[in-house]
């Protein structure tokens, strides 16, 4: 075992630190002028920007390669094409189709939307999963099980007395 894998030098620690704060710094001022939006992971592609984003940051903090001002310039420039996507897709409803995933009814009132689950590429067993984990109950005691346009699962719970029932919720096939 090499002793470099433990300890490489203080040059490389001090890197770190100083780099790294300053790349810390400039994601927050990124990010506040940005605004919430851009963390905000409502679709896919918010989702990617978020993941690009930290791993930029690492490459930044732990790559000697990447120049602070590089690092810098690439979470800019992530920022900036989101911050322009979204901006078009509150203007445009052609890119707002073209960004985001309409959400899809996998269950409606204890039944299955087996179409929905096959577009989804969802079997039964992790559609039961999912229902367990949010509302631990059955299927068949949940009004809707809704895939969200960002990747998560809303489960209705069935009315209860003085509860709302599916249709006066508001949701559509």
């Amino acid at each position: 075992m090499s002793a470099d894998m433990f300890f490489q030098g203080w040059s490389g620690i001090l890197r770190v630190l100083v780099v790294g704060a300053l790349a810390y710094v400039a994601m927050v001022l990124f990010l506040r002028v940005s605004g919430k939006r851009t963390l905000a992971k409502l679709n896919a592609f918010d989702l990617v920007v978020t993941v690009a984003l930290g791993s930029t940051l690492a490459s930044i903090l732990l790559s000697s390669s990447v120049a602070l001002a590089e690092g810098v310039a690439a979470m800019l420039t992530l920022i900036g094409c989101q911050y322009i996507v979204a901006w078009s897709s509150v203007r445009s409803r052609r890119v707002a189709r073209l960004v985001r995933s309409e959400p899809t009814l996998l269950l409606r009132d204890g039944e299955i939307c087996e179409r929905a689950l096959r577009e989804c590429r969802m079997t039964e067993a992790e559609l039961r999963t999912v229902v367990r984990s949010n509302a631990n109950a059955e299927p068949s005691e949940v009004a809707a099980v809704i895939l969200e346009s960002d990747g998560s699962f809303s489960v209705i719970p069935s009315p209860e007395e003085g509860r709302a029932s599916f249709a006066e919720t508001g949701l559509r096939l």
